[in-house]
């Protein structure tokens, strides 16, 4: 192991940090090296804070002149919600940087670079490039289609059903697999289910991991498809000691006069109806203006099928517990028309599985 990629390593890892805070902005690590060792280390953790970069020059234990910054994502060069970052490099005097990845957004992307070579700054690039990708490929996804990169994660049983045929859903999985769960909202911008689902289970939909656990302090958005505005303003969503914002995605199908009963809980956003239920896609369009770059759909099984019949999901996670329910009228975890031949069936790409205690976890990105 060369030692750029022995400290870029680190810079990932503190990258790590702003899971679930710093979107709409990407996540960045950062590590000041001089002399041979750590002299400074910082990450962008929370939007519309400092930089990565600010951060670990700032933490610097030595004078950082002369020193070599290693950095997931090349320095910006504009004023945003803070000065540009290329400015304090070379106020603080840093002799080197090593960049990992290039900033994805065509307005910018290389301007940082090239900022710093023009000043005499030795650049190099290209170090650990696909880790620090793999970080940002929510980011990436939204930058070019400003639509939300999307992921969806289904508890079922071995014989893919999400609930028995009198509706219990609770639990399938055991404790390991909840708790992952949990740090999968944690990553999230917004957690997404239908109203059926909201309806039958109830859900709080919000983060609750021990202390100490990555992403612990995240407050995802939570969006209900509730088309004709059934959620019952007494629901677990609005209870005292949830936490992040409710948006009640409808249609206008909603009655007008109920709008009032969500008043101080909940953001009614009216969406385009399509087949009779909240357009998807607009409601996407709509999120991604608002810098929403994360959403996770938890369910239901119709929920889930819609997404994936509109081609709108990256990714899935399949939690699969060693339990069979059987019924012909127990719920599916995939819903809808489904396909008709195989030709037509979601294949899953870059497949990984691994054990979370008894359940069998099955992810991959849409093929």
């Amino acid at each position: 192991m060369t030692k750029d990629v022995f400290f870029m390593r680190r810079a990932i890892g503190l990258a790590r940090r702003g899971v679930g805070r710093v979107h709409p902005n990407p996540l960045v690590g950062a590590v000041v090296v001089k002399g041979g060792r750590i002299i400074g280390e910082g990450a962008h953790e929370k939007f519309g804070g400092p930089h990565a970069e600010v951060c670990a020059i700032g933490s610097a234990k030595a004078n950082p002149a002369g020193s070599t910054l290693y950095v997931t994502l090349e320095p910006c060069d504009h004023f945003g919600k803070t000065p540009p970052c290329t400015d304090f490099i070379l106020q603080k005097g840093v002799r080197k940087v090593v960049v990992a990845a290039k900033d994805p957004n065509p307005l910018v992307s290389g301007k940082g670079l090239r900022r710093l070579r023009k000043k005499g700054v030795r650049v190099v690039t290209g170090v650990l490039e696909k880790e620090a990708l793999e970080l940002n490929k929510d980011f990436r996804h939204w930058i070019r289609k400003r639509m939300p990169y999307v992921t969806v994660k289904v508890a079922q049983s071995l014989d893919g059903k999400i609930a028995t045929r009198t509706g219990l859903s609770r639990w399938i999985t055991g404790r390991e697999a909840r708790l992952w769960g949990h740090q999968l909202r944690a990553f999230s911008d917004a957690v997404l289910v239908g109203v059926n689902t909201l309806l039958k289970d109830d859900p709080r939909l919000d983060v609750r991991l021990p202390k100490g656990r990555e992403g612990r302090q995240s407050a995802p958005a939570r969006v209900v498809l509730d088309s004709s505005l059934r959620t019952p303003p007494q629901a677990r969503l609005f209870s005292k000691g949830t936490r992040g914002p409710v948006i009640l995605a409808v249609t206008k199908k909603a009655a007008k006069k109920r709008i009032g009963l969500f008043k101080g809980k909940a953001e009614i956003l009216w969406v385009k109806e399509k087949g009779g239920r909240v357009d998807l896609r607009s409601l996407f369009e709509m999120l991604g203006k608002r810098g929403i770059v994360r959403v996770l759909i938890e369910g239901g099984g119709e929920t889930i099928a819609s997404a994936f019949a509109e081609r709108l999901v990256q990714e899935a996670y399949f939690l699969i517990a060693p339990k069979i329910l059987g019924g012909r009228k127990a719920a599916p975890s995939v819903g809808g028309k489904g396909a008709g031949t195989l030709k037509e069936a979601l294949s899953l790409d870059k497949v990984e599985a691994r054990f979370l205690g008894k359940d069998l976890l099955v992810h991959g990105s849409i093929a």
